[in-house]
């Protein structure tokens, strides 16, 4: 009768620690919704504020539209075709039809870096910073001085002056020349062989002139705009951000627990269920699947839940827009919690055993 009374006092000297320290520590290190509220607002511990309500047509968030900055529209107003400029360093072919003695001499000038390119007859002539017709105008002026039949045909045979920047997310980063034929922001990229398949087109940085533009290729779609309305200057950078920075989180009982990304063409929970090979059949507690959704200018963070047991789930689950940095999660279902702390409990019977009983 001693060593039973000796038995359960240590069974339940180990038992009450561990339910009291390990179990409830294994319990707590793994996410929990805990007791929410159905709907409305509360704080936490933390001192965060959350609004919770659970999704349906009524609370579904408004499709976020992303309207270009003062700054980008101004970029796409005044951003127009306009004719190549000589520039230093561009190499220039000038052919005098009635002087075929003089073409040698004329057949390849380069300009220096003061903007000039010597010509036979008169000699130092300014060229950059002209239209190749202004030039040609210029060049017919002052031969005519000289030279009875003055009709000289002027081409830029290389462009080395104007050139831009491409890098990031692209799959040939490099220095490229600006050619007669004005270069949009669209064919910038494509000489830099496209975004690749982790770059974020709705994330391009072009630097101006000491002037950063975030360029988002959605939202200028979305005012009739594009990429082919905004032309490329000499000095330009354009810079393509990763997708990196464009994820939602899973956590809790999925499939597959892995960040989603966001792509260009968006992202809806119906799909995140899918990316994250749906629920886990066995340990999921469908009836609550939660949306945490922070606001950093905005004191509360918004919780959305939705019961995906049922069938008329899915088409609110379609129409959920996702955002970048969104936290989907899923409860245990109380039995898998529960047989949780068990597995967490069983090791330990082996220190019943070190009584020597």
């Amino acid at each position: 009768m001693r060593q039973s009374t000796k038995l359960l006092s240590a069974a339940g000297l180990i038992l009450s620690s561990l339910l009291s320290g390990c179990a409830t520590t294994t319990i707590n290190s793994g996410l929990q919704a805990g007791d929410l509220p159905p709907s409305g607002s509360f704080v936490a511990e933390n001192g965060i504020q959350f609004d919770v309500q659970p999704l349906s047509l009524a609370t579904l968030p408004p499709k976020q539209v992303i309207q270009p900055s003062g700054d980008l529209a101004r970029l796409v107003r005044t951003s127009t075709r306009v004719d190549y400029r000589i520039a230093q360093g561009d190499v220039l072919n000038v052919v005098l039809v009635e002087y075929p003695n003089i073409n040698a001499s004329t057949s390849s000038l380069t300009v220096d870096q003061q903007g000039f390119v010597q010509i036979p007859l008169i000699g130092r002539i300014k060229a950059s910073g002209m239209s190749v017709p202004q030039f040609t105008a210029n060049l017919r002026g002052q031969l005519q001085r000289y030279l009875k039949y003055s009709d000289p045909q002027v081409k830029v045979i290389d462009y080395r002056g104007n050139k831009f920047i491409v890098d990031g997310e692209v799959s040939k980063m490099g220095e490229f020349n600006i050619t007669d034929a004005p270069v949009s922001l669209y064919s910038a990229i494509s000489m830099a062989g496209g975004v690749t398949a982790t770059g974020d087109s709705d994330n391009i940085v072009l630097n101006r002139k000491g002037t950063s533009y975030n360029i988002n290729l959605s939202s200028l779609r979305q005012i009739g705009s594009s990429a082919n309305q905004i032309y490329v200057q000499d000095g330009d950078s354009i810079h393509v951000n990763t997708l990196d920075i464009n994820k939602v989180y899973v956590l809790g009982e999925f499939g597959q627990v892995a960040p989603v990304p966001i792509l260009e063409q968006g992202l809806n929970l119906a799909q995140v269920l899918g990316e994250s090979a749906g629920l886990n059949a066995n340990t999921a507690n469908a009836a609550k699947v939660y949306i945490v959704r922070d606001h950093p200018s905005y004191p509360r963070t918004s919780i959305y839940y939705v019961d995906m047991q049922t069938i008329t789930s899915f088409p609110l689950a379609n129409r959920f827009e996702m955002r970048p940095n969104d936290i989907v999660y899923v409860d245990p279902t109380g039995l898998t919690r529960w047989n949780r702390v068990l597995s967490s409990l069983l090791p330990s019977t082996s220190a019943i055993r070190s009584f020597g009983l």
